[in-house]
């Protein structure tokens, strides 16, 4: 199972379905997410919900629970945007 869809059903036991819904997009994901740091928004979100199982959640993921995989990386890596990124990075 990808890391988004576990952080999704997560954050639905969690009870934060819009979370769980962005989560499953892939908008909190290292690799898929619009964002420049996922990582921080989503703890930032957790904390703002404030709730015990919103908290507990956090330091779950704060611990790198939902963090993406080798696989993952490898699949972002191999894919257009990964190549584009690589290029930008070694221009001659």
């Amino acid at each position: 199972m990808h890391t988004k869809d576990i952080l999704a059903a997560e954050l639905l036991k969690a009870e934060l379905p819009f979370m769980a819904e962005r989560a499953a997009a892939g908008y909190y994901h290292d690799y898929l997410s619009p964002l420049a740091m996922p990582c921080m928004q989503l703890a930032e979100d957790l904390a703002k919900s404030g709730t015990p199982s919103a908290l507990a959640l956090r330091a779950r993921h704060l611990n790198g629970e939902f963090d993406a995989t080798k696989e993952e990386s490898d699949d972002w890596a191999a894919s257009p945007d990964g190549q584009d990124a690589f290029s930008r990075l070694v221009r001659k």
